[in-house]
């Protein structure tokens, strides 16, 4: 079924259903309103007494008077934590320092992202060489005074001339496009609304450019549509976008995605199709040096991963899982393709390049003439070089464990870019000389912390059914295993999508506190190729909770912690994964941070993104599926009666990839189910969305309510001068 029955919003509130959460440091707490709503679920009837919360807040007085009371609420709380201040004084001191994108090279020039130390937002900068002294592109601190208009995405023609670059308003997964003049900085009048999950590719002769759009949503609904019917348009530069010509469409086929690549030199248009969220495409190419050319199906199937990579004339190169869950390279020859046309379940004739290695293959670029191919070797980077025919160059050697990302660039260059970072590693930039193989580094962070001072290691645990699961543990040297350490636990465990060592404030912060880190590289992950990730997902999805509560189990048990000073954190997936182990585990816990998260997945694919997910959730109007999504949706498993451990839920009002109404239903529930006396507070943020493009004072002002929240909850003691 494609809607629920009885899902309207039933208008009968019942008063009498009033719930008061438990009284927080003397204030008085908000009240939830519960409806009598019951949806029928392949014959079981389920409650949705606060289905009204998913209304959006910005067309409810209801929702907006409920976040206006329970913000009110929880600020009270976090108001009357004395080292709050400590905190917010130490983030901010090791938050201000230069940060450094990884350098890249377009159109003849060189480019990166800098923040000064606390700017809300990254400045793009520019050089001629690398010599030359850096003058500012973009600064999107200047698009607004409290930083949440940001600069997220660009796009540089093949000549230099023009810079197409995004702009994203208050975290919004939409992009407005805007076009700029690169030597003279003018902003041309063109403008590319209602694009989302799309980064437009220049055409080869500079003229325009090929982007996905969807149609501009009713009024009031584009924080809340579908974004279905997404096309592929030509945007010839000085045209008003409704003169954009549609270059590809499949309208019977309304919940297909598209990206676009344009081949280096400028022969193919490569449209790679979604449906989901898992890495199966659908591939077409067109020959644009055909002035009518129509793109022909290299991929008729979404049984396989086929990311393109570049081409060596007709050959196009692709990444791909088929016959290999850990991935391998190979070329396809469009000559062939054209001349037969796969169709159905086909397998496109192609030849191998890199053969499946014993590492999970995680990015592959084609620079200078070699392939260089980023593995993940127990979550951690291994970078390979390859010559085009497949035969092994040199490996990159990398400063330590830890996760190195960049390595972009074009077949004529002799040069790429990198950075690396870990844990306890600030981030350093370097450039890799292709013919050499000689690291050259260019930047490195200069943090106001002493990395010797830190240990990061790797642990293998057993999880509830017998796997093995890596996790990393970060803490400052010399703590002592006596179970009193203050922990976090950190995880995600889903979309293919792997975590891998690398450096960050907040996490800097939490050990300079005192804390243990730990990161757990759970099933559902891309840490270890497809096989990895399907063992967590829709009807196994549980594999994912149980290797999250054996983390758990296995830092208690070897003294790290105790669950009183046990927490836990994720965020988006994340959140769900924290919303599921503190429902089914709570005795676990000393507090649980979930943040941004899934939280009704009976209901999850009827808004904004959602649709994409069920590929690793599955679908509640699926009957088996539904299930076993019922047996863990955080919302619907707040049982009356538990005592649950202190919580603090973080959503924001402009969230439009998971909507806020997910994690409102769920505080109100858990409020309404709490029976201890352990405070369940939710904090919504203002004019910010998922997470993408949040300013850094937004960031700090998050991060400093967690660790307050953690501080208060775990009971522990700041050491002595910490803030000062």
């Amino acid at each position: 079924m494609t809607r629920i029955e009885g899902s309207t919003r039933v208008c009968q509130w019942l008063m009498a259903c009033f719930v008061l959460a438990p009284a927080i440091a003397g204030a008085e707490p908000p009240m939830t309103k519960r409806i009598d709503h019951v949806d029928d679920y392949h014959g079981t009837s389920v409650a949705d007494p606060y289905r009204w919360l998913e209304d959006d807040v910005r067309n409810s007085n209801d929702v907006a008077e409920w976040v206006k009371a329970q913000n009110e609420y929880t600020g009270k709380f976090l108001e009357q934590i004395p080292e709050r201040d400590a905190i917010r004084a130490r983030l901010t001191q090791l938050w201000d320092f230069e940060k450094f994108g990884t350098p890249f090279k377009a159109g003849g020039r060189y480019y990166f992202y800098k923040n000064d130390g606390l700017q809300n937002q990254y400045v793009l900068y520019r050089q001629d060489s690398l010599a030359d002294e850096p003058t500012v592109l973009i600064d999107p601190n200047k698009w607004s005074e409290d930083g949440t208009v940001a600069l997220s995405g660009t796009s540089f023609s093949d000549d230099g001339r023009y810079l197409a670059y995004g702009v994203q308003d208050a975290g919004s997964d939409w992009r407005v496009w805007h076009i700029m003049e690169i030597e003279s900085g003018r902003i041309l009048e063109d403008k590319l609304e209602w694009v989302k999950f799309n980064t437009p590719v220049w055409a080869p002769d500079g003229s325009g450019l090929f982007y996905g759009r969807f149609p501009e949503p009713e009024g009031g609904a584009e924080f809340q549509n579908l974004n279905t019917n997404q096309k592929i348009y030509f945007h010839k530069i000085g045209q008003p976008q409704a003169e954009d010509v549609l270059v590809f469409h499949r309208p019977d086929e309304p919940k297909w995605g598209y990206s676009c690549d344009v081949s280096e030199d400028g022969h193919y248009l490569v449209i790679t199709v979604h449906l989901g969220t898992d890495d199966r495409y659908r591939v077409f190419v067109r020959d644009l040096t055909e002035p009518y050319g129509m793109a022909i199906p290299l991929v008729d199937n979404f049984n396989q991963e086929y990311t393109f990579i570049g081409n060596d004339g007709p050959e196009l190169f692709f990444k791909t899982d088929l016959e290999a869950p850990l991935k391998r390279v190979i070329a396809v020859d469009y000559r062939e393709i054209k001349r037969n046309p796969p169709s159905g379940d086909d397998v496109p004739p192609h030849r191998e390049i890199i053969a499946e290695g014993e590492t999970t293959l995680d990015e592959v670029s084609l620079v200078g003439s070699v392939f260089i191919a980023n593995a993940l070797k127990d979550a951690r980077s291994e970078v390979t070089l390859y010559r085009m025919n497949g035969e092994k160059l040199r490996e990159v050697e990398l400063p330590g464990i830890g996760t190195a990302s960049g390595f972009g660039g074009q077949r004529t260059d002799a040069e790429t870019f990198y950075t690396f970072s870990s844990y306890a590693t600030p981030p350093s930039s370097y450039r890799y000389d292709i013919l050499t193989g000689e690291s050259q580094l260019l930047r490195r962070a200069d943090v106001d912390f002493n990395p010797e001072e830190f240990e990061v290691k790797q642990v293998f645990y057993e999880s509830k059914d017998g796997t093995k699961v890596p996790m990393f543990i970060a803490h400052k040297k010399g703590i002592e295993l006596n179970g009193n350490n203050p922990t976090l636990l950190y995880g995600y465990g889903g979309f293919n999508i792997p975590l891998t060592p690398s450096f960050s404030i907040s996490r800097l912060a939490w050990m300079d506190m005192g804390g243990v880190y730990a990161v757990a590289n759970l099933r559902g992950g891309g840490e270890y190729g497809e096989k990895w990730h399907k063992a967590g997902t829709k009807l196994q999805k549980q594999n994912v909770f149980d290797d999250f509560i054996a983390a758990a189990e296995y830092l208690i048990a070897q003294k790290y912690t105790q669950p009183k000073k046990l927490a836990i954190q994720g965020g988006s997936n994340g959140g769900l994964l924290v919303g599921a182990c503190l429902t089914q585990r709570p005795d676990l816990y000393g507090a649980c941070l979930p943040a941004v998260g899934v939280m009704d997945m009976l209901r999850f694919h009827m808004f904004t993104a959602g649709r994409y997910w069920t590929d690793d959730y599955g679908c509640s109007d699926n009957p088996e599926e539904f299930k076993a999504l019922y047996a863990y949706s955080p919302y619907h498993n707040c049982k009356p009666g538990v005592s649950y451990p202190p919580t603090l839920v973080t959503t924001a009002d402009t969230d439009d990839r998971v909507v806020p109404g997910h994690s409102f239903k769920f505080a109100a529930a858990l409020q309404h189910a709490q029976a201890g006396d352990s405070p369940i507070l939710i904090r919504i943020e203002t004019k910010a969305g998922h997470g993408a493009g949040k300013p850094t004072a937004k960031i700090i002002d998050e991060l400093t309510d967690l660790w307050a929240f953690l501080v208060k909850n775990l009971d522990f003691e700041l050491p002595a001068g910490f803030g000062k």
